[in-house]
């Protein structure tokens, strides 16, 4: 690790700047994905809702994440990207504000299209920002710090919402006001800083996008619809990204139940193992960010998904003991983190300069989708086949995940230029 903290040591402080205010953004937004399942019990009841309509709640926070990413990554990539970012901790803030004040369950629904409006800009804005304030050589490192601060902010809203919750007088509505206040503080600190202290060449989008605003609405959105598709090399990211978020959320979903059910652990240990999952993914983040600076991205993208594979399918076999599956599934749930710096440095290399902030919206909507069709997918498999099936199709999964980015670095060369069009 001695290169990483020889790395560190000669960040400048511009660079540091940035990183530090757009993981600061990570962070807040991941949190704001996961509000509700710490309380669903509590919300259901003070609503007087079901599970499955507050499932409806997060879903609509979904599709409209989903819907404004490439929206996003167009403001980001011709307008100007402290917008961008102000734009998303601003309006998601407001989202979260709206939920803690809300007198009926249609409130809660606004506030989560309001969420997915404003979370929906986080990585079209972060990742041109991230590009552009760091050399080439050292940006995996810093994708890297970005992904820790985002793993970071899905650890900390049960804790945080249980210890105000346990406060005399206080209730869930009170976390929710406090987050939302930080996030609106955050965001206001961001625009102030990025205009003061960052260079315009970092924080606004390149000349050369700037060229297409002049055209009308929809030849825009033409012309951003034909450069995603001459795009094959994002198109690819895009793919692996949804395979692979499908393999992260079908572990995470459902290896509490694979534990608890299938290897007769108390709940109380398999909870553990997943809380701990997201922990050691944290550190597999800096470990890949390290990784990806000195050697090539693809490796690091097949191994850590080999890995994967090699964890579910043990988990999925139903004979390695108790509590060396309790290792597994910590494993299974956080070795694919050593890819993502891999994946972001990729498709970084992939891009031109004026469309970064498009091409991580493409990545996003991959991985979004992946999230959305895991729960359904592997739930539904799990009643009908069991779980030692449904664990060994996520591994298939993972296999495929390896063979879709096995054929997408075999065409692209050292550089990160597409092999088929240099």
């Amino acid at each position: 690790m001695s290169s990483l903290r020889s790395a560190v040591a000669n960040v400048s402080r511009e660079t540091a700047l940035v990183i530090g205010l757009v993981s600061g953004s990570h962070v807040l937004n991941h949190m704001y994905l996961v509000l509700f399942p710490p309380i669903l019990g509590i919300l259901a009841a003070d609503f007087d809702v079901t599970l499955a309509q507050l499932g409806f709640a997060i879903g609509v926070q979904a599709f409209v994440n989903t819907v404004f990413q490439l929206p996003y990554g167009y403001l980001a990539d011709t307008r100007d990207r402290t917008l961008a970012l102000g734009l998303c901790l601003g309006v998601g803030s407001l989202g979260v504000l709206v939920i803690a004040a809300a007198p009926s369950f249609e409130w809660v629904v606004a506030g989560q299209a309001l969420i997915g409006l404003g979370v929906a800009g986080h990585h079209p804005s972060h990742f041109p920002l991230l590009a552009d304030a760091t050399p080439e050589s050292t940006r995996a490192r810093a994708f890297s710090v970005h992904g820790f601060a985002g793993n970071l902010g899905f650890a900390i809203p049960p804790v945080l919402i249980t210890a105000v919750i346990a406060l005399p007088g206080l209730t869930w509505r009170d976390a929710f006001a406090l987050i939302g206040g930080v996030g609106l503080a955050l965001g206001v600190l961001c625009i102030v800083a990025l205009r003061l202290f960052v260079s315009a060449s970092v924080r606004r989008p390149h000349r050369e996008a700037d060229d297409r605003t002049a055209a009308s609405i929809g030849s825009r959105v033409r012309a951003g619809v034909d450069s995603i598709l001459a795009a094959p090399g994002i198109l690819g990211l895009g793919v692996f990204a949804l395979v692979a978020s499908t393999v992260m959320w079908g572990v995470t979903t459902y290896v509490v139940v694979l534990l608890t059910d299938g290897y007769g652990l108390g709940n109380g240990t398999a909870n553990l193992a997943l809380s701990a999952s997201f922990v050691v993914g944290a550190g597999f983040v800096l470990v890949g960010g390290d990784l990806t600076d000195r050697f090539r991205p693809g490796p690091i993208l097949i191994g850590s998904y080999l890995l994967v594979a090699t964890f579910v399918f043990a988990l999925a076999s139903m004979v390695v003991p108790p509590l060396a599956a309790a290792v597994c599934a910590v494993l299974a749930g956080s070795v694919g983190s050593l890819a993502m710096p891999a994946r972001d440095k990729l498709a970084d290399a992939l891009s031109a300069r004026g469309d970064v902030g498009r091409n991580f919206a493409v990545i996003t909507v991959g991985i979004m989708i992946g999230n959305a069709v895991a729960a359904p997918l592997f739930g539904t498999l799990i009643e009908t086949n069991g779980l030692r099936t449904t664990f060994g199709t996520v591994g298939a999964f993972a296999v495929l995940s390896v063979v879709l980015v096995g054929a997408l670095v075999s065409r692209v060369d050292p550089d990160g230029t597409d092999a088929t069009t240099a």
